[in-house]
């Protein structure tokens, strides 16, 4: 009917008007976010990853997996890497921008106009069918005016999705490394267990056998099948923290099936020559660490959304409705008379009581908590860094010194027990003695070894981010490779 078609008219300049902005590419490409996110990822660790959408890639990443992890001994890299193409959580962390994007997208996008069209007067019997029909279209003249403020806070909450799925990889692959350290070390724990427990076994068999023929006394005895028994707890501990830990790692590479098929090295790599220092650490932690640059965007929408509410703080609903009613009338001939009457309606709330002060107020506090949190995370992560530094080189000292000088210094007095053994200086106990001693000194120096490659991992994670306190992964200096053996 020709009439209805009068509002529609009516409302098509403020229609066009509120479709003028264009929707920025960033947020409807494919992936939206995802390549910025990968960028960041290389440089840091020198790991790609990727986000899975469809089930043709997932299938692509399951293949490639598998041939990386099944029946394979496998080094700390190649450990990250899988976590990195493998973790679910992982995924999640991916969609989150795409959700982001879609969230800028749509505030990009202008409200639709409502239309309303009713009729009036249906069976009056003097007009027929009906007697006026109504057509109205609502628009909200805010949703125009405050598009822009709120696309430029969508877009800051959009590149902090991203900044955050950076952080949540570099995190995930510190974890993952380190969880590879804490497996390969457990299993090293188990094999130098396992030959104090053959050492200590041979000493409680000899203990028994002298018993015997009663050359040992039964406390003597009691002594060495002790020691026995509490080193076959400590081995057999020692073998579940094993397991638990390589669990752990599994976890984290988000394996399961034929996948956790894999192993992991008898021993960690030995340990570098030599390390360097890093220069200006603090600077590089500043410059680099992305839960720093999330605590900037933060701020900055803070600081977009205190504009928004300054804008809309006395009017915060504001509406126009315009239409027209198309309405039949009789006349005293008997004719019907149509009319058409356009009409024009603002609607808004009256700010008697909520004069947005308390909004203002909160916007305002909400701005200074943001400037806050950013002044903590910038001191913390000078602080983050300055300790990493310190205990990466402390840690490799106390290494050194388990691996130059207490393990060689119980090496010789074994060596030189055994000598007196033959030369029959020394008793068999007192030898045995010599030799336990010496692995505990091995064990000792693996544990060091193991602290050094933690601390290694929190190095990176405090110049780049994703450590506990807030992100990393990697290591400078030596590349964790596998060790010796077949693995576990």
């Amino acid at each position: 009917m020709r009439v209805s078609k009068i509002p529609l008219v009516l409302g098509l300049p403020l229609f066009l008007g509120a479709c003028a902005t264009a929707v920025p590419g960033s947020y409807t490409e494919p992936k939206a976010g995802f390549a910025n996110v990968a960028s960041q990822i290389t440089p840091a660790i020198g790991k790609r990853t990727v986000f899975a959408e469809t089930q043709a890639e997932n299938e692509a990443l399951k293949k490639q997996v598998h041939s990386m992890v099944h029946q394979k001994t496998i080094s700390a890299d190649t450990a990250v890497q899988v976590a990195l193409l493998n973790n679910k959580g992982l995924q999640a962390s991916y969609v989150n921008v795409g959700l982001s994007a879609a969230e800028a997208w749509q505030q990009s996008t202008p409200e639709n106009p409502i239309v309303s069209i009713g009729v009036l007067g249906i069976g009056a019997p003097e007009l027929g069918a009906y007697r006026a029909i109504e057509g109205l279209i609502r628009s909200n003249v805010l949703d125009a005016t405050t598009r822009k403020q709120r696309m430029a806070i969508a877009d800051a909450s959009f590149r902090q999705a991203q900044l955050g799925a950076v952080n949540d990889t570099l995190a995930l692959a510190n974890q993952t490394r380190k969880a590879w350290v804490d497996a390969v070390a457990a299993f090293e724990a188990v094999s130098y267990l396992r030959r104090a427990k053959a050492t200590s076994d041979a000493g409680s068999e000899l203990a028994m056998r002298l018993g015997e023929t009663g050359a040992l006394n039964k406390a003597g005895q009691a002594r060495e099948q002790a020691f026995n028994a509490e080193l076959a707890g400590q081995l057999a501990q020692a073998r579940l923290n094993a397991t638990r830990s390589k669990e752990a790692l599994t976890r984290l590479m988000g394996l399961w099936g034929t996948e956790v098929d894999y192993y992991v090295p008898d021993a960690l790599p030995a340990l570098p020559r030599s390390v360097g220092r890093v220069t200006d650490i603090e600077a590089k932690a500043l410059r680099n660490r992305v839960d720093l640059r999330v605590a900037k965007l933060g701020l900055e929408a803070q600081a977009k959304a205190f504009g928004l509410t300054d804008q809309t703080r006395i009017v915060s609903d504001l509406e126009i409705v315009a239409g027209a009613e198309f309405e039949r009338e009789v006349e005293g001939s008997g004719d019907i008379e149509t009319k058409t009457l356009p009409q024009v309606e603002v609607e808004f709330a009256i700010p008697i009581y909520d004069t947005g002060k308390a909004r203002m107020r909160k916007a305002e506090l909400s701005y200074l908590q943001a400037a806050n949190v950013l002044a903590e995370k910038a001191v913390n992560v000078r602080s983050e860094a300055r300790g990493a530094e310190a205990s990466y080189h402390a840690a490799y000292k106390i290494a050194r010194h388990y691996r130059d000088v207490l393990v060689p210094l119980r090496t010789t007095v074994e060596e030189e027990g055994l000598l007196s053994y033959n030369g029959m200086i020394t008793n068999t106990f007192e030898l045995l003695t010599d030799v336990r001693e010496k692995l505990a000194a091995s064990l000792e120096a693996a544990n060091a070894k193991r602290e050094f490659y933690m601390a290694q991992a929190d190095l990176t994670a405090a110049i780049y981010g994703g450590g506990e306190g807030g992100g990393g992964a990697g290591g400078e200096g030596a590349t964790l490779a596998a060790g010796g053996g077949a693995g576990h």
